[in-house]
């Protein structure tokens, strides 16, 4: 392996601690090396906390090393005041000679303005290390910034025989599909997403909480789509154990394709990404609008018989796992 895409490589490897906690900002990953020595790591903090870059420098024991050192980063480093400094203006004051980064941000507060801003101090610049992979792991980052929508993750439990739930049920709960270790993980999704997303239909039939329960992390925000904002306000979605927004005519045209109008509700109130867990309508909307990034889809070792059909989709399917007694496929929209 190439030594350049052997510390970014690390660089991704280590961003990913701060899956979940770092949103607005990107979740970034940074390394330095001296004479081909890891040197210093660093994440980006939990939200208002210091940058990737700034907890690797500070992480350098030795700092007179840093004037002979070479940083590698996910991401073009910050040219602009945020909650914290310019990260490219502690890299020039550190006398870092020697800069390697995965991918520009496109951020238009930043977009190549890091990399001037270095490359005018005499820094030796080098862009576009695993570029890809750097990209795909920003990827709620750029959608959000580009696309100005949230990353959206369709999630759904279905049957060997194709459906997702019972026709009829006697009691307001969820039926379970999936065995224990499945929904364990699924709690540990929501802990890395922005946000959860159900319609009103899986509200009065499931009551569901929503929440993180069986994973330690914080709590997605929960969106329920009520076009008549008529849920009552004593059902587990409006409990106190995390926010709730509600999206109803008053943030929406019923009478036009809502996906869109959704996406675009969730935008205005910064919400990066989003994972839809059902029901089979909400999901098949997203669907037909063309409006996902990536589907992750758990068939359990039962049969209904009868009962709602999954939802239809075309994707390409990048992973399958076994857990146990389910089976896990993840798909990206292409």
């Amino acid at each position: 392996m190439k030594i350049h895409e052997k510390y970014i490589k690390r660089c991704i490897e280590i961003a990913k601690n701060g899956l979940g906690t770092t949103r607005p900002n990107p979740m970034v990953g940074c390394v330095i090396t001296h004479n081909n020595h890891i040197i210093g790591e660093g994440f980006t903090s939990p939200y208002g906390g210091a940058h990737a870059e700034v907890n690797a420098i500070t992480s350098v024991k030795d700092q007179s090393l840093l004037k002979k050192a070479t940083l590698y980063v996910t991401l073009e480093p910050c040219s602009h005041y945020g909650k914290t400094p310019p990260c490219s203006d502690l890299i020039i004051e550190k006398g870092i000679p020697n800069v390697i980064i995965g991918t520009v941000d496109t951020h238009n507060k930043v977009a190549g303005k890091g990399i001037e801003k270095l490359k005018n101090a005499g820094c030796n610049v080098t862009v576009g290390i695993l570029e890809h992979e750097c990209q795909k792991h920003h990827k709620r980052f750029f959608t959000f910034h580009n696309k100005q929508r949230p990353y959206i993750i369709l999630k759904w439990a279905q049957t060997e025989d194709g459906f997702i739930a019972p026709k009829t049920k006697t009691e307001q709960k969820p039926v379970w599909i999936t065995n224990t270790y499945s929904r364990q993980l699924t709690h540990k999704w929501r802990t890395e997403e922005h946000a959860i997303l159900v319609g009103y239909n899986t509200v009065m039939a499931d009551n569901p909480n929503l929440t993180a329960r069986d994973w330690a992390g914080q709590h997605p925000i929960r969106v329920v789509v009520d076009k008549t904002n008529t849920l009552q306000k004593d059902l587990n979605i409006f409990n106190s154990d995390a926010e709730t927004i509600v999206i109803s005519e008053s943030d929406i045209n019923v009478n036009q394709p809502i996906a869109k109008q959704i996406c675009n509700a969730l935008y205005e109130r910064d919400i990066q990404s989003v994972i839809i867990e059902g029901g089979s309508k909400t999901l098949q909307t997203f669907i037909d609008d063309n409006l996902w990034d990536e589907a992750r889809i758990f068939t359990g070792n039962v049969q209904f018989k009868t009962g709602i059909k999954a939802p239809e989709f075309s994707g390409t399917l990048i992973s399958q796992e076994n857990i146990f007694t389910d089976t896990l496929r993840t798909y990206t929209n292409d």
